[in-house]
């Protein structure tokens, strides 16, 4: 049975309606929210199997159904498959963050080569609730194998209806008892007209000329912006760039942060939390509809 579909309203209303009772996980399908419920029957474990990935069958899934529509600096991918329809359903991505911070403040005792961000987690509506927990712990398992000994995730609570992105308080994560360490960085987001977010990351590779500035280019083009003139800069060319796709910015408090710590009792006691970053109560609600600027 497929989850149940919702158009932009509908998700508008969702963000403070019964839809964020506990029993409900989100699914993607290109780019598309759906919502399936516990009540509708188990996971059936033996149906499933998680495998690794090739860097282009994770970045053409992640492309093709996550609503950000980008594909992130990948450690490790895996793969969700249906046996019974010999087909990919989901795809996890443990990925480099952009600052060793996001790893070593939560977790002083790790390195950027023993820590990881959780950076894509993306699961089609046909599969049954409770399928992301099945996933990530064998994610999890196998990422220990690699000497991955603790896992970051950020859970963004601000709603942006228009992706089908309600605003999330990291229910998947409190189930699987990860430590909530508080808010990340509060910044100022730059919002593209198809609502999805163009990062500090993406605008410096123009700015810079760095490598993968072609793809930032070509989205935004894509969305109005005239093409780079012959010897325009990069910064002069992202500067007339944004203001020929009228981009909106709103303040953005930081999304919410959660951490795990992998391995056996005595490795995880050897891996404590950061001064400031010690566990607190989870979230239970997401934030406002963002105001824009």
């Amino acid at each position: 049975m497929i989850g149940a579909v919702f158009d932009i309203d509908q998700i508008a209303k969702a963000v403070n309606d019964a839809l964020y009772e506990s029993g409900w996980c989100q699914r993607t399908s290109y780019r598309r929210p759906t919502w399936r419920h516990t009540s509708e029957g188990g996971f059936n474990r033996r149906r499933y199997d998680v495998v690794p990935l090739s860097h282009a069958a994770a970045h053409d899934f992640v492309t093709q159904h996550h609503y950000s529509r980008t594909y992130p600096a990948a450690k490790l991918r895996y793969g969700l498959v249906d046996l019974y329809n010999t087909c990919l359903v989901g795809v996890a991505v443990l990925g480099v963050p952009m600052r060793d911070e996001v790893i070593t403040n939560p977790l002083p005792a790790l390195t950027r080569h023993t820590g990881a961000e959780l950076s894509r987690l993306v699961l089609l509506d046909e599969v049954p609730s409770n399928g992301e927990s099945f996933l990530l712990g064998k994610v999890f398992r196998d990422a220990q194998r690699h000497g991955i000994r603790g896992v970051v995730a950020f859970s963004d609570p601000v709603p942006r209806p228009r992706i089908g992105m309600p605003g999330h308080v990291g229910d998947l994560y409190r189930a699987m008892e990860a430590a909530n360490t508080g808010r990340g960085t509060a910044r100022t987001l730059t919002v593209l007209p198809d609502d999805t977010v163009l990062t500090d990351r993406a605008t410096q590779k123009v700015r810079k000329g760095e490598r993968g500035a072609g793809g930032v280019i070509r989205r935004l083009v894509a969305l109005g912006a005239r093409p780079p003139l012959a010897g325009q800069s990069g910064r002069a060319w992202l500067r007339q760039a944004l203001t020929d796709v009228g981009v909106r910015r709103f303040k953005h408090p930081g999304n919410h942060r959660f951490v795990f710590r992998l391995g056996s009792e005595r490795q995880r006691a050897r891996n404590p939390f950061g001064d400031g970053y010690e566990p607190r109560p989870y979230p239970t609600a997401p934030d406002p509809v963002p105001t824009y600027f």
